[in-house]
């Protein structure tokens, strides 16, 4: 049986980043683009993490495992940690969970990085580039 608080707790995690990433546009440190990122790729991980769920039970092609730890790193990770204790999904496997939680701590090293003068120089050049 879960415990409700670790669930609770994870889910207060993501929701947490998305305030940071939230507060840090409204406050100019960061452009909106970067809030509607790291929601679409969370929302993108979320679903993979249910298709490959839904896979599982019914004994179909199931999305790589490393696929998985790529969405999160370039940004599910929160979609991906919300999955993971909504769909009891990898959840259990003591291995995938200490990769997905080193990709989240690089995600968070890359996110950080983006308050740093070269950080935020590469952004908006990227920002720039793409539109």
């Amino acid at each position: 049986m879960r415990n409700k608080t670790y669930v609770t707790g994870s889910i207060i995690v993501a929701y947490s980043f998305f305030a940071i990433v939230g507060v840090a546009v409204l406050t100019g440190q960061l452009p909106p683009l970067a809030f509607a990122f790291y929601m679409v790729t969370s929302i993108i991980t979320f679903a993979v993490y249910a298709l490959d769920k839904s896979a599982a039970t019914k004994g179909a092609r199931r999305t790589s495992e490393s696929t998985l730890h790529l969405l999160a790193l370039v940004g599910g990770w929160p979609g991906a940690l919300v999955a993971q204790q909504k769909l009891r999904h990898k959840s259990r496997k003591r291995f995938f969970r200490f990769v997905y939680w080193m990709t989240v701590v690089l995600n968070c090293a890359a996110f950080s990085w983006l308050f740093t003068l070269g950080g935020a120089a590469k952004l908006q050049g990227l920002i720039e580039a793409i539109v």
